[in-house]
């Protein structure tokens, strides 16, 4: 079962998605909140697997605060951004607090649904425009700029303080490849590769795959 916690200001997008989550087999609503403090507070006592966390949230803690405070203390937590807002400086902001999703609010149930369980088996689900936004910034240039593909991960580097077996997890994240992907690769369990990517993230002191792939690259 999938436990799942809503952030949303907005009074009528929160009992839609309740409803959306509550109805879904094997999801479980572990709560809903209208502000930021209140999430702050309440979250980490019922740690959920996956916080849907919308930008905007009228008060003084925005999702994206939220998102950077509590993902310092429970690294644990998968945060998936639901918001109107589809600027780069939002998405790129929102992925470098924690975040390992981002859904525009016109995504459909369904398509709710899917990025959630996504995100729990270790991907990172993006409504189309953001992704082809992501994707413009990592990718390889012609002439050999800054960006990321997947075809070049082997051009990364072992990082000293990973273990063997936890540089070989981070190259496979880098391809893009799913926790249940990854393990299929290595005959191993999908919840062991879970286990070695929070390591990875505690080690590496990153909160999601875009940063710890830019250390693998040594981008930071």
């Amino acid at each position: 079962m999938i436990k799942v916690s809503i952030v949303d200001d907005n009074a009528a997008i929160r009992s839609a998605l309740e409803k959306i989550i509550l109805s879904a087999e094997g999801l479980e609503l572990t709560g809903s909140y209208d502000d930021g403090q209140e999430a702050l507070i309440l979250i980490p006592l019922v740690k959920p697997d996956v916080v849907l966390m919308d930008i905007q949230l009228g008060n003084a803690e925005s999702g994206i605060d939220c998102i950077r405070k509590l993902k310092a203390d429970y690294p644990e937590i998968l945060f998936m951004i639901y918001t109107v807002f589809d600027d780069d400086e939002k998405i790129f902001e929102a992925l470098c607090a924690g975040a390992s999703g981002y859904l525009l609010k016109k995504s459909s149930a369904a398509e709710l649904i899917r990025a959630i369980r996504e995100i729990c088996e270790g991907g990172a689900p993006m409504s189309g425009p953001i992704a082809l936004k992501v994707i413009k910034v990592f990718q390889v240039n012609d002439d050999g700029g800054l960006g990321w593909n997947p075809l070049h991960a082997k051009k990364g580097k072992p990082i000293s303080v990973l273990s063997k077996r936890e540089n070989e997890i981070l190259q496979l994240l880098a391809t893009g490849l799913l926790y249940k992907e990854i393990a299929a690769r290595l005959f191993i369990s999908a919840e062991t590769v879970r286990k070695h990517v929070y390591h990875i993230y505690e080690k590496l002191q990153v909160g999601n795959r875009v940063e710890a792939i830019n250390k693998y690259f040594r981008r930071t």
